[in-house]
């Protein structure tokens, strides 16, 4: 893809609706796109927190990151590295080096569909990291690779410039187009579960069927 076909895929996506996604679990994203988007087998490596942004797609052979590291040369402020890696967990595509030079040059988070390593200094940090699996072996760096391609990830069919959201339940991806629309639904989910619990606390509670 040009760089200019990929800056337009990475269009600015207005910050309000990203800092709604961000207030926002993945389960109740998931619930508003049918259940049907979410990668399966990933799970947070980093200390906490939720990660939203806009994805920069990397396909890379399995076990090799030579693609991932010309990716870092492309990153933008609230990127969202996201590594299709086939599901291998015998080598690790990125550990601690590479996840502080995404963060330093604004990335939002890095998704791996594959393995990570340096698991402790990660374990320590605020930065968003989402993988399958930690193993010590390092990456080949031969290629061949893919940026900004559609991706697959855990099952999850991710396009380049789509809105990314990672918490502790795993990760959602969805086109930034209609976004605001979901994230109205989102928002009137959250509300109406927030009632929900409070009818609990307050013994008001009746359920789908009644009492």
């Amino acid at each position: 893809m040009s760089d200019k076909a990929g800056d337009m895929a990475r269009a600015a996506i207005a910050p309000e609706l990203l800092a709604g996604f961000a207030a926002a679990g993945t389960a109740v994203i998931s619930d508003n796109l049918q259940r049907l988007p979410g990668a399966i087998g990933l799970r947070p490596f980093h200390r906490g927190g939720t990660m939203v942004g806009r994805a920069l797609t990397v396909r890379t052979a399995a076990g090799d990151n030579l693609t991932i590291h010309k990716a870092l040369e492309l990153i933008r402020p609230g990127d969202v590295l996201v590594v299709d890696g086939g599901g291998d967990t015998g080598r690790a595509l990125v550990g601690e080096i590479m996840a502080a030079v995404a963060q330093s040059r604004g990335a939002a988070g890095m998704v791996i569909d594959g393995a990570v390593r340096d698991a402790r200094a990660l374990s320590q940090s605020d930065f968003p990291c989402f993988a399958r699996a930690a193993i010590h072996r390092g990456p080949y760096k031969n290629g061949p690779g893919e940026l900004e391609v559609p991706v697959s990830i855990g099952g999850m069919l991710v396009r380049h410039g789509d809105i990314v959201v990672g918490d502790e339940d795993g990760v959602v991806a969805f086109p930034a187009a209609g976004a605001a629309a979901l994230l109205t639904a989102v928002q009137a989910q959250m509300a109406h579960e927030a009632e929900m619990l409070r009818s609990i606390a307050e013994g008001r509670y009746v359920g789908a069927y009644g009492r």
